[in-house]
């Protein structure tokens, strides 16, 4: 945090301290890497989302554990089992001053199926929803295809766009392009845009026409860094106020460190192996005539056994995980309790199968991995490659900055790479339809599913899931559908992170289970 005053005498300053509450502060955030896009509808990316949620609002919004609550939207009513009326917040306007009326959210939704490219679609958000209406200026109704339990929580993630501001001559309105300039970038939200420069800072400041509680920032810096180290030296040089994710190492030391701080979430980031299950001949696989054995279930069985998750937990994250077993943590709603705890590792099993496969002498395959997206990721997926290489399938690791990586990953180069998912919703549903639904961009399911695994059986559990508003209900359709995926072993799963971040003394964060890292959730300690 820095204070800044010109210097004066001690009456002119003393009467500049009688006129002004407060000085102007700035918070400088090292982040582990910067959004790919500054489109709030371009991709479901949690440095975007975070971004985007700083300068937008959204009709509901999810707290720090998860539970959802107003927003835009003060009010909400179930008219019938799939139509829901959303009464708006009155008094409210963008930043450029434009009141927000139910026109903006029409334009909002209408725009989320028109934005070409998308690496993971926010249809995910929107692919049950029929129609959205403007009553009035104050009231939206929202129609959906069919019993919808959990639109409100899926609302949250569409943050509202000004129609003035972000029309355009695209089908979309103003272009993904267009708003990476910042062009049309207006929001309600707290901060507003200033600059943004690709691989260095983005720039925000205050948002004097908030119609919430007034951030204690008047500037916001989010700088990208992606190599841990270099945050946890920048934070102690005082360089940055606040770091997202401290070296694992590093957390006792810090806790002990007067100077600064140590805030952590419960686990709810999943770390998995994808594994390309769609094409006869995969790109990173070598030494099989041009077959892909991952097509083969018990070769994705025995890599899954040949992981060791507790040791992982233990020597390369330093305690700072839990071992998984399912997409899901054991505590979400919708996680099987066959799949709660993470499997024991068992190489000599894993050999047997691969020999049962037709695979006796193993095969080559390249692991895809970021390098400084998740915590320790490289060191992940070399002792994942390690440990694979020991059961006969020999892994090179692939590692790049998370742009490269994720171009990499969107073109499907990768037959496996390390992937992540933040569960920020209240149960499994979501994240089984983005992960292993059957990919279909028209209708939103599978948006992250990389390895483009197909299950029709799946499909139809989750399907049904989303539509039935009977919780005892739908938690037994998405455990049967948990144990389905997990079961094929349709990815691997390798654990929860539990996210921390480093704090500069006289500030205060708000740590939340979806790990993002929003401005407003950072105050001067009181």
């Amino acid at each position: 945090m820095r204070l800044y005053c010109k210097s004066l005498t001690a009456a002119a300053m003393l009467a500049l301290l009688a006129a002004a509450p407060a000085m102007a502060a700035d918070l400088t955030i090292g982040t582990k890497s910067e959004p790919s896009s500054l489109d709030p509808q371009f991709h479901v990316l949690s440095p975007n989302m975070q971004v985007a949620l700083s300068i937008f609002d959204a009709l509901t919004i999810q707290d720090a554990q998860g539970k959802v609550g107003p927003k835009l939207a003060e009010s909400w009513q179930l008219a019938s089992p799939t139509e829901w009326v959303f009464k708006l917040r009155q008094g409210v306007s963008f930043s450029d001053g434009t009141p927000l009326t139910a026109d903006d959210v029409v334009f909002t939704f209408d725009r989320v199926a028109k934005v070409p490219n998308s690496p993971t679609a926010f249809t995910l958000f929107t692919r049950k929803i029929a129609k959205v209406e403007a009553s009035d200026p104050s009231t939206v109704r929202i129609t959906t295809t069919e019993p919808y339990p959990l639109l409100l929580v899926d609302v949250a993630n569409l943050p509202i766009m000004s129609k003035a501001a972000a029309s355009g001559a695209a089908p979309e309105g103003k272009t993904t392009t267009e708003l990476n300039r910042g062009e049309g970038l207006i929001g309600s939200g707290p901060f507003k845009f200033v600059s943004w420069q690709k691989g260095g800072d983005l720039v925000l400041e205050r948002n004097d026409r908030y119609w919430g509680p007034r951030p204690d920032w008047d500037r916001v810096v989010m700088r990208p860094m992606t190599n841990p180290a270099a945050r946890a030296a920048a934070l102690l040089a005082g360089d940055i106020d606040l770091m997202e994710d401290l070296p694992t190492a590093s957390v006792e030391e810090f806790r002990a460190n007067p100077a600064v701080s140590v805030v952590a979430a419960p686990p709810a980031r999943i770390l998995y192996i994808a594994l390309d299950q769609d094409r006869d001949a995969s790109p990173g696989i070598g030494g099989t005539d041009g077959r892909n054995p991952l097509k083969d279930r018990r070769v994705r069985e025995a890599l899954s056994l040949a992981v060791d998750r507790r040791g992982i937990v233990s020597r390369i994250m330093s305690g700072a995980a839990e071992p998984a077993g399912s997409l899901g943590t054991p505590t979400m709603f919708g996680t099987s309790p066959e799949h709660a705890q993470a499997p024991a590792a068992d190489p000599a099993r894993a050999k047997a199968l691969l020999a049962e496969a037709g695979w006796p002498d193993g095969f080559t395959i390249t692991l895809g991995s970021p390098s400084g997206r998740y915590v320790n990721d490289i060191r992940v997926s070399q002792t994942v490659a390690a440990m694979w290489s020991r059961i006969g399938v020999r892994t090179e690791v692939e590692a790049s900055a998370p742009p490269v990586f994720f171009k990499n990953r969107d073109a499907r180069t990768y037959s496996a790479y390390l992937g992540s998912w933040g569960n920020n919703t209240a149960e499994i549903g979501t994240t089984l339809t983005a992960q292993l639904a059957t990919f279909d961009r028209e209708r939103g399911q599978g948006a992250a599913n990389g390895g483009r695994y197909a299950n029709p059986e799946l499909d139809a559990l989750l399907a049904q899931a989303s539509g039935t508003l009977d919780d005892a209900a739908r938690q037994s359709l998405l455990e049967k559908a948990d144990d389905l995926a997990m079961d094929d072993y349709a990815v691997v799963p390798l654990h929860f992170e539990i996210p921390s971040w480093g704090l500069r003394k006289g500030i205060a964060f708000e740590a939340r289970a979806d790990q993002f890292t929003l401005p407003q959730g950072a105050t001067l300690a009181k």
